[in-house]
């Protein structure tokens, strides 16, 4: 019998996801998972029989059937529930963002160095169908010289969202509102696509909505070092959850998508046939996390890709180093938007 990596999750919040994906794998056993909620584990118990359920997460991590833990606490944990694991030999999987500042973020990365666990992080947008051939128009260069983009991610969540569990819209435990929780994976979308380290941010934020601590919404004019300009907006104002625009526009060519709906492609090399086919292929389902926060898009992916980079011994798609520069960016647009000046890279 093929070998089955031992799976664990620690936060059943959107680590149902995790558990979920581990469950039907077919090359991993979903050993273990974590919470301080009995009924959610309770839960598990009626889903997974065999799957042991723990409110310690120290003694979870005992377990030397679990090789492998998918981290889904509050955002503000991730880096110390992520270190702990890999100091007892477990391989990890942290859920977005890889934490809420750069600094607790490279802790993660120095464990990772130091135990020779791995470390993957969640950016599950990255595998939705259409950001392949977007990705790969950028990258080929057949979309020409960047020149600038449009990103927004226009979502509703309701009062009632941000008080269940009292740690959303926090800034100790949070980060951030809309900005750091709903669109870190745009805005690691934006870093990835428009190909260019960031050069400074400029921006403004507010409070809406919303009785929260953090923002409900933020705009941004993000300057690249090739050049590039772009535009970013996130908000959970956006009633009833409207979409997520990622628009990218070169020389020769201009992409448009609603999440994972291709809306516009148009390229100078570009038949009408082609366009015709590729907005066929890539019509996507919508913007349904806009409305529902539980539908998430591609934790099956991201789970499977952690499962065989355990058993290929390889590292998984996304590492730390490369969650950390969507933190950084989300960081200098509330510094930004804080102090009321740009804040310039290195």
């Amino acid at each position: 019998m093929d070998r089955k990596v031992g799976y664990a999750v620690v936060g059943l919040g959107v680590g149902m996801r995790h558990a979920e994906a581990a469950a039907k794998s077919n090359k991993a056993n979903l050993v273990a998972v974590c919470d301080l909620k009995q009924e959610k584990l309770d839960k598990i118990k009626e889903l997974y029989p065999e799957t042991l359920t723990f409110t310690n997460y120290d003694e979870m991590l005992k377990n030397p059937d679990v090789e492998a833990v998918s981290i889904a606490v509050p955002s503000g944990m991730h880096a110390d529930f992520a270190v702990k694991a890999m100091n007892a030999g477990k391989h990890v999987l942290v859920e977005k963002p890889i934490d809420i500042t750069v600094e607790a973020a490279l802790k993660i990365e120095k464990a990772r160095l130091k135990t020779g666990m791995k470390a993957g992080v969640v950016h599950q947008n990255r595998y939705n169908p259409d950001m392949t051939p977007m990705h790969d128009a950028v990258i080929s260069g057949r979309i020409g010289k960047v020149l600038f983009g449009d990103f927004a991610v226009k979502w509703h969540r309701t009062q009632e969202y941000y008080d269940n569990g009292g740690w959303r819209g926090t800034w100790e435990m949070d980060g951030g509102g809309s900005l750091m929780n709903q669109a870190v994976h745009t805005v690691d979308l934006m870093q990835w696509m428009m190909n260019s380290d960031v050069e400074s941010v400029t921006s403004q934020m507010a409070i809406y909505n919303h009785k929260i601590e953090t923002e409900d919404f933020t705009a941004s004019l993000i300057k690249f070092k090739s050049g590039a300009v772009a535009t970013f907006i996130s908000t959970t104002c956006a009633y009833p959850g409207i979409s997520t625009d990622i628009r990218i526009y070169g020389s020769e060519g201009s992409m448009e998508a609603d999440q994972d709906k291709l809306k516009l492609w148009k390229f100078t090399d570009a038949s009408e046939t082609e366009e015709e086919e590729m907005l066929k292929k890539y019509a996507g389902n919508g913007a349904a996390a806009a409305l529902d926060p539980t539908l998430c898009i591609g934790h099956s992916y991201v789970v499977e890709d952690m499962i065989n980079a355990v058993l290929e011994d390889r590292d998984p798609s996304i590492v730390p180093m490369e969650a950390i520069k969507s933190v950084r960016i989300v960081n200098a647009v509330y510094e930004s938007a804080k102090t009321g000046k740009t804040v310039y890279f290195d």
